[in-house]
């Protein structure tokens, strides 16, 4: 078994505490769903949000879908003046059998932009 990081981002419309939250758990539950992983698999998540996203901690989502186990931080992100706006991204540190060319990282909505080389 490897420890694999798996990367992750989406964008939401307005900093509004149900989009945040709701944005965070699509992310956390695809990127569970397309590694075909198991909550016991996670080891921990570090969610990073733009600096004008402030009405919830990203983190939340990630417990209310009961991975209140798993180690959770969150942080801000670097303000780079042309960075995309209202952006949550996640790295995940999972425990899997997947080869690390075998990953996949996920990005969503308007994050997609961010790494098209390697989103699906």
């Amino acid at each position: 078994m490897a420890v694999r990081a798996i990367r992750g981002a989406t964008q939401v419309a307005a900093d509004d505490r149900d989009e945040v939250l709701g944005a965070t758990r699509e992310l956390v539950s695809t990127v569970l769903a397309r590694n075909e992983l198991d909550p016991a698999d996670l080891i921990s998540i570090l969610f990073t949000a733009t600096p004008d996203l402030v009405s919830e901690f990203p983190a939340l989502a990630a417990r209310e879908l009961g991975l209140g186990d798993v180690p959770l931080m969150c942080a801000t992100e670097i303000a780079v003046p042309h960075a995309l706006p209202r952006v949550l991204r996640l790295m995940a540190h999972v425990e899997t059998e997947l080869d690390r060319a075998d990953v996949q990282h996920v990005y969503l909505r308007g994050a997609v932009a961010l790494r098209r080389d390697i989103a699906q």
